[in-house]
């Protein structure tokens, strides 16, 4: 007897989705046997198929597709696409297909909302978050629902786009200049695709959260030294940001850090625990398979409640 394997679509998935219980998810997930993560690239110039896998022993794996193709936007087609093909941790069986975009929208947010959750004062009043694109939008919901009584304000590099995000939102602000907003912030998020810090360490203030989600490559950074220093410092996983990640790696290879100063990752969340009033404390998004996989399956264990 043939059985019906979901194939489960942005639209329809995320109407299922909360993002407290997405947190929590993850929060358990971690408490598993850590993840076994690996990812392949082919090319064919200027294309790309990116495969990144995670096994987890009692979530069962994950296998994340992505196709990037740079010219699809000069015919009004997405540049990425892509899907999540989930697998049973008991015998290996196909269990869904989920949207690339769903999982990855929410992964991403989800991971800093996970750590924001633990290490922000959750009296927080005021969050800035810089950067007014894809992610930049879903950090506006995620964070919404987490410090329901914070004022949020969007600041971009281009003024027009955060004005555009803002009015499309409805329930946020625009900072015009960064400085000024995080000076003024409990919680700064930044998601931009800056490859210089656009954060200074000199701006941030006692008691306060910074979030940094933008940065994915070796030569990316989105804070600078002095916001390292200042801080007390966090990461998703060890595996995928020390040696990957510029805003990691650039600063333990000058000496500016030590991974001593790395305290904990999610793989010890009972670590993260908010600062005083007297600490700074900052946490960097790393991404990684593991988390798709974790992701993946709390969104399949909604659609198949919902069903």
């Amino acid at each position: 007897m043939s059985t019906t394997i979901p194939i489960i679509p942005f639209d329809a998935g995320e109407k299922l989705l909360d993002w407290i219980e997405l947190t929590e998810a993850l929060a358990d997930g971690h408490k598993l046997p850590k993840a076994e993560i690996a990812d392949t690239f082919l090319y064919r110039d200027p294309d790309t198929l990116l495969n990144r896998a995670a096994w987890i022993d009692g979530l069962g794996s994950a296998v994340k597709t992505a196709t990037i193709y740079p010219r699809n936007p000069e015919h009004g087609a997405p540049m990425v696409n892509g899907a999540v093909t989930l697998f049973s941790d008991l015998d290996g069986a196909l269990e869904a297909l989920v949207d690339f975009h769903l999982v990855t929208k929410w992964k991403t947010a989800g991971d800093s909302l996970l750590a924001a959750r633990r290490l922000a004062r959750p009296d927080s009043e005021q969050i800035v978050i810089a950067g007014a694109g894809t992610v930049g939008r879903s950090l506006c919901e995620a964070f919404a629902v987490a410090f329901p009584k914070a004022r949020i304000a969007l600041w971009n590099r281009t003024t027009a786009k955060a004005e555009a995000l803002a009015r499309e939102i409805g329930t946020v602000n625009v900072a015009a200049d960064l400085e000024t907003a995080v000076r003024g912030a409990d919680i700064v998020v930044s998601a931009t695709m800056s490859s210089d810090p656009v954060i200074r360490g000199d701006w941030l203030h006692p008691g306060q959260h910074l979030n940094l989600i933008g940065a994915y490559r070796p030569d990316m950074r989105e804070a600078d030294d002095t916001a390292l220093t200042r801080s007390k410092i966090y990461v998703d996983s060890r595996d995928t940001t020390i040696g990957h990640i510029g805003e990691i790696q650039i600063p333990l290879e000058r000496g500016v850090i030590s991974e001593a100063d790395i305290l904990a990752d999610f793989y010890d969340l009972d670590a993260f625990t908010p600062g005083s009033a007297e600490e700074i404390t900052l946490f960097k998004n790393g991404g990684g398979a593991h988390l798709d996989l974790m992701t993946s399956r709390y969104i399949l264990d909604r659609w198949a409640a919902a069903q």
